[in-house]
């Protein structure tokens, strides 16, 4: 009988050196993107200037209208009744909230009233899992906005919560 060692192969994965190099290109890729994507942001950015002390020629135009005696209105804030509802699931949780609506001009009481109603409604129709976190409070207001809109024929420029409360 013959006896046969067997050797144990040892199993080898890449080398140390290739493993550096791969991480130095990969952490060099990163870099370029993120290099590059910084400066495509950055070229995308809107700039807010300031006013200077040069005529550019917009204020030439807007001073006839000032001169007219057209002068843009104030916003109007309309607050609105509270509204006390129960939400649509689970229909044990009830919402209370005090909104104010802005008007571009004086707002008719019978629309104000109407928008209201119109919000009663939309909030009757509401999951709480809808609104539980702050972006889902943001969907709410745009909707709520959105809503108040279409009813006005865009003469509410904004809704401002007073207070939003659960119970």
């Amino acid at each position: 009988m013959t006896l046969v060692i067997q050797e144990e192969e040892e199993k080898k994965g890449p080398s140390l050196i290739l493993q550096v190099v791969a991480l130095l290109v990969v952490t060099a890729m990163a870099v370029g993107m993120g290099w590059f994507t910084g400066g495509y942001l950055e070229e995308r950015q809107i700039v807010k200037t300031e006013p200077t002390g040069f005529n550019d020629g917009s204020k030439a135009a807007a001073a006839p209208a000032a001169a007219e005696g057209e002068a843009p209105l104030p916003p109007v804030i309309h607050a609105l009744d509270p509204i006390t509802t129960n939400l649509a699931d689970p229909s044990e949780i009830w919402v209370r909230m005090e909104v104010a609506l802005v008007f571009s001009a004086q707002p008719d009481p019978a629309l104000a009233e109407a928008i209201h109603q119109d919000l009663f409604a939309f909030m009757r129709t509401v999951k709480l899992r809808q609104i539980e976190s702050a972006s889902g409070f943001q969907h709410l207001k745009e909707d709520l906005l959105e809503r108040a809109r279409i009813r006005s024929d865009g003469q509410v420029e904004n809704v401002l919560f007073r207070t939003f409360l659960f119970e």
